[in-house]
């Protein structure tokens, strides 16, 4: 694992919170996405309804972050909304396994991002490590749950899993930028 030492650049505290901000935005869109597929009924309604309330209460922290900060949001908020509510949707139309392996890859790559953040805030900004560091070990919570409930029988698991890592690093690298 990479780590800041002295004299390494940091990632600007407003990019990170621009990018979560963004990801948790993104990631209440996946789930409504989910729901809108699978319906209330489903047996993984109930376990995506408790995930996704988990993750608008992260979004809420980072808009009034966002606020109280100054700090311009991405200009890709628009495309996040469609594009989470469709990767939700398309994974839960496979199946719920997909649905499922769609939760697990977003929240393998959103730990790895949190802890770099961790990594390089260390204590200077302690209301921003405290929020990172429990909204990180509740992604680990929905991680867990999704591998648990069959993420890894979905069709084409690895291959789908490594799509959906691969479009997370692609929105932080974008979402950081612009």
């Amino acid at each position: 694992m990479n780590r800041w030492k002295p004299g390494d650049r940091r990632e600007p505290t407003q990019a990170m919170i621009r990018v979560d901000q963004a990801g948790e935005y993104g990631a209440t869109r996946i789930y409504a996405g989910q729901l809108a597929v699978l319906g209330d009924r489903h047996p993984a309604a109930r376990a995506i309804h408790h995930m996704a309330s988990q993750e608008e209460r992260h979004r809420a922290f980072f808009d009034d972050l966002i606020a109280r900060r100054g700090v311009r949001p991405t200009l890709f908020q628009p495309f996040w909304d469609k594009a989470g509510f469709a990767l939700g949707a398309i994974t839960a139309a496979i199946g719920p396994n997909a649905a499922m392996a769609c939760t697990a890859a977003v929240e393998t790559e959103i730990d790895k991002h949190y802890q770099h953040q961790l990594d390089e805030l260390g204590s200077s900004d302690p209301e921003l490590s405290t929020a990172i560091a429990d909204f990180q070990a509740e992604e680990l919570e929905h991680r867990d749950h999704a591998l648990a409930a069959g993420a890894e029988n979905a069709v084409g698991y690895p291959v789908l899993s490594g799509l959906i890592r691969l479009g997370c690093k692609v929105a932080i690298a974008a979402a950081k930028r612009i």
